[in-house]
């Protein structure tokens, strides 16, 4: 059960946050217990939809972005996340399960997206401090200094709702995965 009480239509959030989850719902069909828990700070849920908004607009594909949030969220522990993405990754991104799984472990069946899922998991754990050779190792799988810093957005969007998801316990209303297990 949720630390805090998340506001169970969009008519309970602020009314700063209501055209904002409008436009969730018509891009996703619902409105996620996160929005919605967003929602309780019109800026922080303007904040993460900015940011989100704003990569998916990259150079990165809808499911590298997937990869890296399911590593992100079974790095950091998600339950909500590791749900959400896996739902998001094999429902719109197509990925199947051994690929699900193997971001999970922090890699990918794909050599390319493989780069990408290692490299933001070590970046990650390591927060922030890695090496030469690790950069050299993503730009030689073929991503530009952009992408790179793109896979870093990625990575703070993720740990954003990461933490927020770990702090209120946030209600998982997708299908549930055990981050802690998988």
């Amino acid at each position: 059960m949720s630390r805090i009480a998340t506001p169970q239509t969009i008519a309970d959030t602020p009314v700063q946050s209501q055209p904002l989850l409008e436009t969730v719902e018509k891009s996703l069909g619902s409105v996620p217990n996160l929005f919605r828990l967003l929602a309780t700070s019109p800026d922080a849920l303007e904040g993460y939809l900015g940011l989100n908004g704003a990569l998916s607009k990259g150079k990165l594909s809808a499911a590298t972005r997937e990869r890296i949030a399911i590593a992100i969220a079974q790095t950091n522990g998600c339950d909500y996340c590791n749900a959400a993405h896996t739902f998001l990754a094999k429902t719109f991104a197509k990925l199947d399960e051994a690929e699900v799984a193997a971001n999970r472990a922090g890699a990918s069946t794909d050599a390319k997206a493989h780069a990408a899922v290692s490299f933001a998991v070590k970046v990650a754990t390591s927060k922030g401090r890695v090496s030469e050779q690790d950069i050299s190792t993503v730009r030689a799988a073929g991503y530009s200094d952009a992408e790179i810093i793109e896979i870093i957005g990625l990575i703070a969007l993720n740990v954003l709702t990461n933490y927020v998801n770990e702090v209120f316990q946030t209600d998982i209303d997708f299908p549930a995965i055990n981050a802690a297990a998988a």
